[in-house]
């Protein structure tokens, strides 16, 4: 199958352009008036074509998603139809692929989809907790208040993920700087060095000659060395996304102490808003547990929500199977036991989740204050060798210099 672009003009006068796969240009055409779409022009695309006009722009952001629900809230709150509520985030919407799926939602809800169905066709775009919610929200006549919840979900992970961020940004700055100065030490500052001392007929003190070998090995062999080192990376990558690599990095995260209590926590904060969230818009408990182990992102929190969900489906208590996994605080589960006895148990979810969503800005700020000597101590490290790679001949040089 080949990709096509289109323009076409839709049932409102509106102006559509696209792609679409098809066998041919006939097969476009024929597809394009089943959605009534009135064809413009159908054109075949190159991968230069696709690249320039399909590709620029990434997926949308929490945040983005949390802005979308909250004016479809608004929208709807005034009485503009669901249809024309679609057709104006389309127009006002700037990411590319979001105002793309926003108006083949509305294509798939003229076909007879329901809303839930149009945006579960774009599963890349928007998460099964938004799919799911509004399904809900639709079934119980409650759309705005499902949306609503949403928009409140979204905002407070993308706040919880920008938290995170601003404490890798950085360590991994420095690191990156650190890098950038070994390099122009090693090639440009330590071979003079070298340079000056055979003209002088002096040897090098041993440092330096140990940062001497370094730089000749860097500036003869880089040609091996950028590729190895691209090569490992690339690696680490790709094992990461295996079984085994989730495991082992998910393991990791649980192991190190300076990282196992931000991850716990964020796990818990996480379980407790999209839970509280999903119960509260009408979702099934066995249903919203299998939906929340799908979107944490250790692999150790995933299989115990989805053993969970199993163990649910079968009578057992939720907080039963938490606590047995050993994975949540004690808090999680001796609160969601108490709301389970007092059937509240989604207040108590909300009650959790405002609590450790209090404990993960707290945890970042300590994983900080933890690092920040650590830091300083790897720079002292580096920086700390190459001056004393650079002091070091010289002091000899002035002996030497003394000695003539």
């Amino acid at each position: 199958m080949a990709k096509y672009g289109y323009e076409a003009i839709d049932k409102l006068g509106k102006e559509v352009k696209g792609s679409i796969e098809a066998d041919s240009e006939e097969e476009v055409k024929s597809k394009l008036r089943s959605q009534g779409l009135t064809v413009v022009s159908v054109k075949g695309q190159s991968i230069l074509t696709q690249d320039i006009n399909i590709q620029i722009g990434g997926y949308p952001t929490a945040r983005d998603l949390s802005v979308m629900c909250r004016q479809f809230v608004s929208m709807n709150k005034a009485g503009v139809t669901i249809m024309e509520t679609l057709r104006m985030l389309h127009e006002q919407t700037e990411n590319k692929r979001l105002k793309d799926a926003l108006n083949e939602v509305r294509i798939g809800i003229e076909k007879g989809d329901t809303l839930a169905q149009a945006l579960g066709d774009h599963p890349k775009v928007f998460p099964s907790l938004m799919v799911n919610m509004v399904a809900a929200g639709e079934a119980s006549g409650t759309l705005h208040i499902a949306m609503d919840r949403v928009s409140t979900q979204l905002d407070k992970s993308s706040r919880t993920q920008a938290l995170v961020k601003k404490a890798m940004i950085y360590p991994i700055a420095v690191f990156i700087i650190a890098i950038v100065i070994t390099v122009v030490m090693l090639v440009v500052v330590i071979p003079s060095y070298e340079t000056m001392f055979v003209d002088l007929g002096t040897e090098l003190p041993g440092i330096t000659k140990f940062y001497v070998a370094l730089s000749n090995g860097l500036i003869n062999y880089w040609f091996i060395i950028v590729p190895v080192i691209a090569g490992i990376a690339i690696g680490i990558t790709y094992f990461a996304k295996t079984i085994a690599g989730k495991h082992f990095f998910g393991m990791l995260a649980l192991k190190i102490p300076i990282l196992k209590n931000m991850t716990v926590k964020s796990a818990a904060a996480q379980m407790a808003r999209t839970l509280g969230t999903l119960l509260g818009s009408g979702v099934s408990l066995v249903e919203a547990t299998e939906i929340v182990s799908g979107i944490m992102g250790n692999i150790y929190f995933k299989e115990a929500l989805k053993d969970a969900s199993d163990q649910v489906s079968i009578g057992m208590p939720l907080s039963r199977p938490l606590e047995d996994c050993g994975l949540f605080p004690p808090m999680v589960y001796h609160m969601l036991r108490i709301g389970e006895e007092s059937g509240n148990t989604e207040d108590m979810l909300d009650k959790l989740a405002d609590y450790y969503d209090e404990e993960v800005e707290m945890a970042v700020q300590s994983l900080m204050a933890a690092m920040e000597p650590m830091i300083i101590v790897v720079l002292a490290v580096v920086v700390g060798g190459l001056v004393a790679a650079c002091m070091a001949p010289m002091m000899t040089m002035y002996t030497a210099l003394d000695s003539m």
